[in-house]
């Protein structure tokens, strides 16, 4: 995901009144980038057994995982070492990851299949077409959010995805009483994410009055190699929780 650090200020969200996935704006950028050995291998070899694609259509969650357990999507896995190690630390919970570059959805297969995982699932698409046309209502338990692009610049910032009609996406296929997780180092962009959530109807925020509308990192989100290199150059992370009402 691409992070460019300009200086833009944030303004409070743009083009509310048109869905994402209707105006055809993109909140990602596809990029070339080279495939390792064991990337490849992934795409060709694990992918058929992994991997999902929309042509597939709706889902019944269930059948797909062959049992009745908790569920967890993120949202742009990046290289996949987060979602790697919760799969791996939750054997009794079914994940979905959704990547639209090639090498970290390469990478993740490739680690899921040496790992011998088999409660992670893969999509190589848009993520905002997954969710309208393959997740069924009120499927998941948890939604997660990690280090999305802030796109930063004013002009892009109707390229964000965590506008109010992706929000309402989410609270459509969350469970009542599931929760939506979403983290940035960009306090600019979280700044922004508070403002849409709690703009939106249908989501109560869990982060007590003393942090709010942060929380502390939890425990069971993995802190990652990029977040680990930000903490020691003395960069904040700021995580909101937020809870699909009742």
């Amino acid at each position: 995901m691409t992070d460019p650090r300009h200086d833009d200020k944030t303004t409070g969200p743009e083009g509310a009144d048109a869905p994402l996935h209707r105006r055809g704006i993109k909140s990602y950028v596809l990029r070339a980038g080279r495939m390792t050995q064991a990337q490849t291998r992934g795409l060709d070899e694990v992918w058929p057994r992994l991997g999902l694609t929309l042509a597939e259509g709706r889902q019944d969650l269930a059948t797909l995982f062959g049992r009745e357990a908790p569920r967890v999507l993120e949202i742009g896995f990046g290289m996949g070492a987060s979602l790697l190690e919760q799969a791996e630390t939750h054997p009794d919970t079914d994940f979905i990851g959704i990547e639209v570059h090639a090498p970290g959805v390469g990478k993740l297969l490739d680690e899921a299949d040496k790992r011998g995982l088999t409660n992670l699932r893969v999509y190589r698409e848009d993520a905002l077409a997954v969710m309208e046309q393959c997740l069924p209502e009120a499927s998941l338990d948890t939604l997660q959010l990690f280090f999305p692009d802030p796109w930063p610049k004013k002009k892009h910032h109707k390229r964000r995805i965590v506008q109010p009609a992706f929000v309402e996406l989410v609270r459509s296929r969350l469970k009542a009483g599931g929760t939506f997780h979403l983290a940035t180092d960009w306090e600019a962009y979280a700044e922004w994410m508070a403002e849409v959530m709690d703009g939106t109807p249908g989501f109560s925020n869990t982060a007590d009055a003393e942090t709010a509308p942060y929380v502390p990192r939890p425990a069971f989100r993995p802190l990652t190699k990029f977040e680990a290199r930000g903490e020691r150059l003395g960069h904040g992370v700021w995580d909101l929780i937020y809870r699909r009402a009742e």
